[in-house]
C-alpha cells in the first residue's frame, strides 16, 4: 500500500514540472520575441561604388600628307550694270509737279522721268520774249543810225542787248530742265523724288540702269588688291542662284584723287562700276537681279604636291618652329621645321618633315 501510494505521488510531480517547464518555454519564447522587437534595427552595410580615377586625354595625332595648297582673298559684291546713273536736277528753289515712273519700269532714251512745276517761270519767260522783242527793234534802229552814234555808246547799248538775250537763253534752259529725262534706255531702280516736294541742287532723285548689261562687281580690301590681276580664277556665290567659276577682267580704277575732288563737292557720289573688280562668268545664270548680293573668291596661289600638316600641329616658342614627331615604337621627339604657305587650316612644311610621318596636336 505504500508503495502505490509513492508511485502516484510521484507521477502528480512529474506531471506538475512538465507543466511549469512548459509554462517557462512560453515564456522564454515571449520574453525573447519581445526583446527582438524592442532592439534597435542593425544599419544595413553601405554599398560603396567604386571611384574610377579620371583619364588624361591622349592628345590627338596626325599623319603628315602630301597635297595641294592654294591661298586666296574673298570680298562681297553684287549683280551692277555696266551703265548706271543717278539722276538729279541743277537748281533750287522748285517743286516736284509729277512723278511719271516708278522703280522697276522700263524705259527709252528721252523719255519724260519727272516733271517741276515751272509755271511761274514760263509766265516770266512770256514777259521777258515781249521785252526782248522791243530790244530788238532799238537794236534795229540803233545799227541802221549807227554811224550817227559816238562808238561807246553803241558798244553799251550792244552789251545791254546781249545781256537780254543771255537771260532769255538761260530761262529757257531752266525750264527745258525741269523735266528730268532718260539719258539712255534702261530700267529704273530707285526713285527719292516726290511729288508735291521741294528739290535740291545735285541731290539723286532717281538712279536709272542699263539692266541688259550686267556683271560681277566684288569690293575687295587695298591690301588683297595688289595680290589680284586680271585672268586670275575665280569663285562666285551668288546668293540663292548657286556657284559659278569665272576669271578676273577688269581691275578698279585708282583715280588718285578724293571723292570731294571728283565731284567738285556738288554732285552726289556716284556708286561707279569702275570701283570694283569685275569678274566675267564662265556661264551667265538665268533669271539673275540687278543688285542681287555675292561674293567672291580668287586663288592668289596654289601649289601643288606640298607637304602639309594641321595648323594644330605646329608649335613655336621664340624664333624657334617645331613639332612633336610619333616614333614607331610610341616615343615622341621633337623636331625642328620650316613652314611655308599657311590656310585657315592647314601649313606647309618646307623641311623637317616627309610624308607618312606622325605628329602630335594640341
Amino acid at each position: 500500500m505504500s508503495t502505490k501510494w509513492w508511485m502516484e505521488n510521484l507521477s502528480d510531480k512529474g506531471r506538475k514540472l512538465s507543466r511549469t517547464l512548459g509554462l517557462l518555454a512560453i515564456c522564454a519564447s515571449l520574453v525573447a520575441a519581445s526583446g527582438c522587437a524592442l532592439l534597435p534595427n542593425e544599419d544595413e552595410e553601405e554599398d560603396i561604388p567604386v571611384i574610377t580615377p579620371p583619364t588624361i586625354s591622349k592628345k590627338p595625332e596626325y599623319e603628315v600628307r602630301k597635297g595641294p595648297i592654294e591661298l586666296k582673298v574673298t570680298a562681297v559684291g553684287k549683280i551692277m550694270s555696266q551703265r548706271e546713273e543717278p539722276l538729279f536736277f541743277t537748281k533750287d528753289d522748285l517743286h516736284v509737279k509729277t512723278v511719271l515712273v516708278k522703280a522697276g519700269d522700263k524705259v527709252k532714251q528721252g523719255d519724260p522721268l519727272i516733271e517741276l512745276d515751272v509755271e511761274n517761270l514760263q509766265k516770266d519767260l512770256r514777259k521777258k520774249k515781249l521785252e526782248f522783242r522791243k530790244q530788238e527793234l532799238q537794236m534795229k534802229e540803233m545799227l541802221r543810225t549807227k554811224d550817227e552814234k559816238e562808238p561807246i555808246e553803241f558798244e553799251e547799248a550792244s552789251i545791254v542787248f546781249e545781256e537780254a538775250r543771255q537771260d532769255l537763253a538761260d530761262l529757257e534752259k531752266t525750264i527745258a530742265d525741269g523735266t528730268l529725262r532718260a539719258p539712255f534706255n534702261g530700267t529704273i531702280v530707285s526713285i527719292s523724288a516726290e511729288k508735291g516736294k521741294a528739290i535740291e541742287a545735285y541731290k539723286t532723285a532717281l538712279v536709272i540702269s542699263d539692266t541688259s548689261s550686267l556683271v560681277v562687281a566684288a569690293s575687295f580690301a587695298k591690301e588683297d588688291l595688289e595680290k589680284i590681276a586680271v585672268g586670275m580664277d575665280a569663285k562666285v556665290e551668288i546668293n540663292a542662284a548657286g556657284e559659278y567659276n569665272g576669271k578676273v577682267k577688269v581691275m578698279p580704277v585708282n583715280t588718285g584723287s578724293s571723292d570731294n575732288d571728283n565731284n567738285n563737292g556738288n554732285q552726289p557720289e556716284k556708286d561707279s562700276i569702275d570701283k570694283y573688280v569685275i569678274v566675267q562668268l564662265d556661264k551667265w545664270p538665268q533669271g539673275i537681279e540687278r543688285g542681287r548680293p555675292l561674293s567672291v573668291s580668287i586663288v592668289t596661289e596654289r601649289k601643288e604636291n606640298a607637304v602639309l600638316i594641321p595648323i594644330s600641329a605646329l608649335r613655336t616658342i621664340g624664333s624657334r618652329t617645331y613639332v612633336q614627331v610619333v616614333e614607331k615604337d610610341g616615343t615622341k621627339r621633337e623636331a625642328d621645321v620650316e613652314v611655308g604657305m599657311q590656310t585657315s587650316t592647314d601649313m606647309e612644311i618646307v623641311k623637317g618633315l616627309t610624308p607618312g610621318q606622325k605628329v602630335v596636336g594640341r
